[in-house]
């Protein structure tokens, strides 16, 4: 599975109209809702889009025939097996009607190509992960932790220290806890799949 390494693009011309696909990795909803809303062309005559988060997909034909835009984009996105991706086709229209089949293969065909040509970088399998830690450790127990490959997706302060969450590689998930487990000599507390401070 990959994701993007930024942001990319890719402009065609189909019978007359021109179509302009924009890419970029994502890490939620609202951040693809933020991309989509930032992007869209006052000019354009359809702003049709697609993104997936794991699971979670949206997509949208903005007034297109039913089927042709949204839907292809999405297919795009997915056999190019990309995830944590939102991906925007903006078409001005050129006066040829494309007929259904043409729309599917035109939005469809310009967003892969947007994802092909863009830059890629492996997605990581990651487990998220609670744990706390007192306030005379916490600088020294940080630093190694993110030495280690963990990353702090959030911090919540306590009255004697504080709670991370921290996103860690499913393949580095022991090694990490035995760490953990030593810097804080057996003190602190380590939850996996705990989804608040």
């Amino acid at each position: 599975m990959w994701t993007l390494a930024g942001r990319a693009e890719y402009e065609e011309d189909i019978r007359k109209s021109r179509f302009l696909a924009l890419a970029e990795p994502v890490q939620s909803a609202d951040q693809a809702a933020a991309f989509l809303a930032a992007n869209r062309r006052p000019d354009a005559t359809h702003h049709c889009w697609a993104w997936r988060l794991g699971a979670a997909y949206r997509f949208h034909d903005d007034g297109e025939p039913g089927g042709t835009a949204g839907r292809p984009i999405l297919q795009a996105v997915e056999g190019q097996d990309c995830d944590r991706v939102v991906v925007l086709v903006v078409r001005w229209f050129g006066g040829v009607k494309l007929g259904t089949g043409g729309l599917a293969r035109a939005y469809g065909g310009v967003a892969a190509q947007c994802l092909r040509s863009a830059e890629k970088i492996a997605l990581v399998d990651e487990v998220m992960v609670a744990c706390d830690c007192v306030f005379a450790d916490m600088a020294r127990v940080r630093v190694r932790l993110e030495d280690a490959g963990a990353r702090i997706e959030d911090e919540c302060f306590t009255e004697v220290g504080l709670v991370w969450r921290l996103a860690v590689a499913r393949d580095q998930l022991s090694q990490i806890a035995t760490l953990y487990t030593d810097l804080t000599r057996g003190q602190g507390r380590w939850r996996v799949d705990d989804d608040q401070c």
